[in-house]
């Protein structure tokens, strides 16, 4: 087994305390007595009790929350359609079209993304609030989910279906009884990462937005140009302690279906 050099090690110590300890200092002071977010006064929880009380930080947390899950639910349903039509679709006219359109979002800048949103909603005289953010947010994560979905299916064994349809299923209930829950843990993540990058979305929201549909990460950043306070660092607390805790969740699930299926499969070869 090949040691690491104390070259390596200093690096990846370096590099890990780089990402981490800011976040590690951040969790510390969300803890701190006085407001002043880089002089220690002693252990406190009362900022906590105030992130609770502000009526703008909840009322963003709400709306980031309604809208990440429709953006994520639309998304999910338009890139799996996406990605049958490209995998199953075979040679059709516009097809590249077709999949430069559905990629185009993964390479294009968010900037202009929400530049060209903007502006068609203001050549449609709609009105800007959570609805054209629910719109924006399914544009551009669609195709995440699109490339999920369909590197799925590409490994996908269509004799299965072929079975069904034998057996006399129609196509959708084919596609809905032998397809759909083969592939419904790509569908799931698909769902999970256009989910997550809603929530994490800031620049095209921005352009999106209107009065009184303020998300999350633009009521923080309105926050932060005018001083860190400490309970922007109980909110990003609570946030990094949520994440942390569906990681690990995640994590031992995994960990359990493979147990599972191992025990499964030496089961299946003691038998035989």
């Amino acid at each position: 087994m090949r040691r690491l050099s104390w070259f390596n090690v200093t690096s990846l110590t370096l590099g890990f305390a780089f990402l981490y300890l800011p976040i590690l200092l951040l969790i510390i002071f969300s803890f701190n007595e006085s407001r002043l977010v880089t002089v220690w006064a002693g252990f406190s929880t009362k900022w906590y009790g105030e992130l609770m009380q502000n009526e703008a930080f909840l009322k963003a947390a709400w709306a980031t929350l309604k809208i990440g899950i429709a953006s994520a639910t639309f998304a999910t349903v338009l890139g799996t359609m996406a990605a049958w039509i490209l995998v199953r679709g075979g040679k059709f006219r516009g097809r590249t079209l077709f999949s430069g359109m559905i990629y185009a979002p993964l390479v294009m800048p968010e900037v202009i993304t929400g530049l060209s949103l903007l502006l068609m909603f203001i050549a449609l005289n709609v009105d800007r609030g959570l609805f054209t953010i629910i719109l924006a947010h399914t544009t551009f994560s669609m195709c995440y989910v699109s490339v999920v979905v369909s590197s799925r299916l590409v490994s996908f064994d269509q004799s299965l279906e072929e079975a069904a349809l034998d057996l006399g299923c129609t196509p959708f209930e084919a596609f809905r009884l032998v397809t759909l829950p083969i592939i419904a843990p790509s569908v799931i993540s698909g769902w999970l990462l256009a989910f997550t990058l809603s929530l994490d979305d800031f620049v095209i929201a921005s352009f999106t937005s209107g009065a009184g549909a303020s998300t999350l990460p633009i009521e923080i950043f309105s926050r932060v140009r005018r001083g860190v306070t400490p309970e922007i660092n109980a909110l990003s607390t609570i946030m990094i302690t949520i994440v942390a805790i569906g990681v690990i969740v995640a994590s031992l699930s995994a960990k359990q279906s493979a147990a599972r299926k191992k025990r499964a499969e030496q089961e299946a070869a003691a038998d035989v």
